[in-house]
């Protein structure tokens, strides 16, 4: 199980998100209006929770993460999500429409455009260099696919040299219970990918990134499962009733 702070039966915070209730966070991540925060060069990655507001009901989220998002929210690219391996490219002078495609990643050079996907068990992954960023959702089957590899080949195709990732909030090993066709989308990266039947998705994001040149990656750590209820959203948990929190990624 994680080490962030677990629901209590009969017990509601008043306010989840004050500083006291925070889980302390690794290096270099932060906390930023509610939601963590990671500044790697060339770019500012966000991970939102359940503070930011639902990003499936209403893609621009709350008020304090608006506040914590360098570009406006009318400038957030985020996609519908299929669970591939579509990168979208927002390009020079392209119109910003919210939902307008099917894809499982967003990426830029611009500086006025944020990347968004959500998540409520899936791997949010920051691609970030000093001349383009990317988000990626990266569920199982998006990351069986290969997601990760087409991010960082749209990046270098942007232009970027190096490339560093930032991995947020999931289903972690300690929670994820899977079947053999998971495990078996995995085996060819060794037997690290799985703990008896859970499957370490930030293992398989971690290796796949090296895979593809990106050897320097940040991971937040946390459960969506078992962290506290009232910091991410999770389906494993909460089935139809999970909304969803997100990865949103902008150039500094």
């Amino acid at each position: 199980m994680s080490g962030w702070p677990e629901p209590q039966a009969g017990h509601v915070a008043a306010d989840p998100f004050a500083s006291d209730l925070r889980p302390e966070l690794p290096e270099p991540f932060g906390w930023d209006e509610g939601q963590i925060a990671i500044d790697l060069p060339g770019g500012r990655a966000l991970f939102t929770t359940r503070s930011g507001g639902d990003l499936a009901a209403q893609p621009s989220g709350s008020a304090r993460l608006r506040r914590a998002v360098g570009p406006a929210s009318q400038l957030w690219a985020q996609d519908h999500q299929v669970h591939e391996h579509r990168v979208r490219v927002i390009a020079a002078g392209e119109q910003v429409a919210a939902m307008s495609t099917d894809s499982d990643g967003i990426a830029t050079a611009r500086r006025d455009v944020a990347c968004v996907v959500r998540t409520a068990d899936c791997v949010p992954i920051a691609l970030v260099a000093p001349q383009a960023v990317a988000m990626l959702h990266g569920g199982w089957r998006g990351l069986a696919a290969g997601v990760i590899e087409e991010g960082v080949r749209t990046l270098r195709a942007l232009g970027a040299t190096e490339i560093q990732a930032a991995i947020g909030p999931h289903a972690r090993v300690c929670c994820y219970e899977t079947g053999d066709e998971v495990h078996a989308s995995f085996a060819h990266l060794g037997p690290s990918m799985r703990r008896g039947n859970r499957a370490d998705l930030e293992a398989v994001t971690r290796a796949l990134l090296m895979q593809s040149g990106v050897p320097s990656a940040h991971a937040v750590g946390a459960c969506t499962i078992c962290s506290h209820v009232e910091l991410f959203w999770s389906y494993r948990r909460q089935g139809t009733l999970a909304s969803r929190q997100g990865g949103i990624v902008w150039r500094s």
